[in-house]
């Protein structure tokens, strides 16, 4: 198993910082892999552990994210789709699965939606195709919080929603290494990615999706809760539910076993 990082730059001219896992099997499963808001591809290392050398792993930093570059334009889940099918160009990857959790599963819905022929396999995790009506509003008052008043305001928000209590007391450094991602954003980027997910409504495009699909909630996710989750698998033709007992907003983190099992089994 070799893993290299390094970075492109796409066709509108921001670098994207990745990493690639690649099995000594040359004909492994490929899977890439998206982030949550505010954090970066090292979210996903539990799970590329355990999917060790059954497949090919491809991670990265969305763009205002991370390494990659930050550029506060106006952000879309197509935008950000349309990164990954370049980056996936770059690596000359022509299809993988492709897994995301909470902004990064509703980039995989786009993904899914707009490029068929590239998505062997979606699996969308503790996310949502609209967060409602207030959304707009909400999401841009959360930006704003971290604008005017720094990613500091914002800690004790993030820590309760990501991890319940138990989680966070047995994993105190991994929970704490997430924050410390959190609170090196830059603040206009994490306004646009705000409003872009305020503004997001993906159920037009849901019917579209034909590649097999895992939806995966946690049953105490509250950011994005199991009606969410409810509705995303009632929407996409070829699609099954998994609630894990017990886990709230970041399930990869917080059960990378059982994650990697799904998206493997996508894969197979």
């Amino acid at each position: 198993m070799t893993a290299i990082s390094a970075n492109f730059e796409t066709s509108d001219g921001c670098a994207i910082g990745y990493t690639l896992q690649r099995s000594a099997n040359s004909n492994a499963p490929r899977v890439a892999l998206i982030h949550s808001l505010a954090l970066d591809r090292t979210f996903w290392n539990g799970v590329v552990a355990e999917i060790g050398e059954r497949a090919h792993c491809l991670a990265y930093d969305c763009r205002g994210h991370g390494k990659s570059g930050k550029h506060a334009v106006t952000y879309t889940p197509d935008l950000f789709a349309r990164d990954l099918a370049e980056l996936m160009d770059h690596v000359q990857w022509p299809a993988a699965v492709v897994a995301g959790c909470s902004m990064g599963g509703c980039v995989a819905q786009a993904f899914a939606a707009r490029y068929p022929r590239r998505t062997r396999g979606a699996c969308f995790i503790d996310t949502t195709a609209w967060y409602g009506p207030e959304a707009p509003a909400k999401w841009r008052e959360r930006g704003a919080t971290a604008a005017n008043k720094g990613f500091g305001a914002l800690e004790q928000f993030q820590r309760s929603r990501w991890f319940g209590e138990a989680f966070s007391s047995a994993h105190r450094d991994t929970v704490d290494a997430l924050i410390n991602i959190f609170l090196a954003n830059d603040a206009a980027c994490y306004q646009s990615t705000c409003e872009m997910l305020g503004d997001a409504d993906l159920r037009p495009l849901l019917p579209s999706i034909k590649a097999p699909t895992a939806v995966v909630v946690g049953e105490e996710d509250y950011a994005a809760p199991v009606s969410m989750a409810e509705a995303l698998h009632a929407a996409i033709p070829h699609s099954t539910l998994t609630v894990l007992r017990g886990a709230r907003h970041l399930a990869p983190v917080e059960r990378p076993a059982e994650i990697a099992a799904i998206i493997l089994e996508l894969a197979a």
